[in-house]
């Protein structure tokens, strides 16, 4: 028999619903650590592609790091905070709305649970109890008509986790460059490629395919970006 994810003991669902819903920063830490793997690789691989230097190749990897770092995590901290900003002002405006037009925001309700199956004093009772309470009315208006979710990411955590992600994976393939290895591009690439398994792999516990296949298909995206970027390197090798 399979294991459930909770315990289903009425003290246990109480607890866990008096908490809220949990936020998940796991997008922003496979998309920071994703892309500053990539990133960080692909620059490099233009640069062995190109045969310039291992010191070059430390000096732009550790320049697109930090710089391409920083700048991801304030993209990702603007694009939340505008989610943030929206959820807010629909919120408000639902809020107004209730206040000023009670009766037309009943009606949406009404339509919104007759679409889903309610009918007759069923219908109506739905509306009653939803409408009494004016939390549940206007986050089931969020959530019905907007299809916003009550859990709002924070911006300031959103951009911390991009920007640590990708920091240490994009770290990962500079290694082999730091401690000045014989022929580097080969321990970068390999521990590059685990890296991007790694990454598909710890996303499968929030997916349902199996952890090999997001590993596998992590994997193969990454190391098509990186190969994109050698094939380009060695191509203008002659302008170096």
């Amino acid at each position: 028999m399979p294991l459930l994810e909770h315990s289903h003991k009425p003290r246990d669902i109480a607890k866990r619903l008096a908490q809220g819903p949990k936020v998940s920063y796991l997008r922003d830490w496979v998309y920071g650590g994703i892309d500053g793997t990539v990133t960080t690789f692909a620059i490099m691989a233009g640069v062995v592609g190109a045969d310039l230097s291992a010191t070059i190749v430390i000096i732009l990897g550790l320049a697109n790091l930090f710089a391409d770092g920083f700048s991801m995590a304030a993209s990702n901290y603007t694009g939340t905070k505008a989610e943030s900003d929206e959820y807010e002002q629909l919120r408000r405006t639902e809020e107004r709305h209730i206040e000023l037009a009670p009766e037309g925001e009943r009606e949406e309700i009404r339509q919104i649970f007759r679409a889903k199956g309610f009918e007759g004093q069923e219908l109506e009772t739905v509306v009653a109890v939803l409408t009494k309470h004016r939390k549940s009315w206007i986050e089931t208006m969020m959530r019905e008509e907007y299809g916003l979710a009550a859990a709002v990411h924070s911006p300031t955590r959103a951009a911390f986790f991009t920007f640590v992600a990708f920091v240490l994976c994009g770290s990962i393939p500079l290694l082999p460059y730091l401690f000045r290895l014989d022929h580097p591009e080969w321990p970068s690439a390999i521990m590059t490629g685990a890296t991007f398994f790694a990454i598909g792999s710890i996303r499968s516990r929030w997916s349902p395919k199996p952890w090999w296949l997001a590993g596998l298909e992590t994997f193969v995206i990454g190391m098509a970006a990186a190969t994109v970027a050698y094939v380009i390197g060695a191509a203008l090798k002659g302008l170096a």
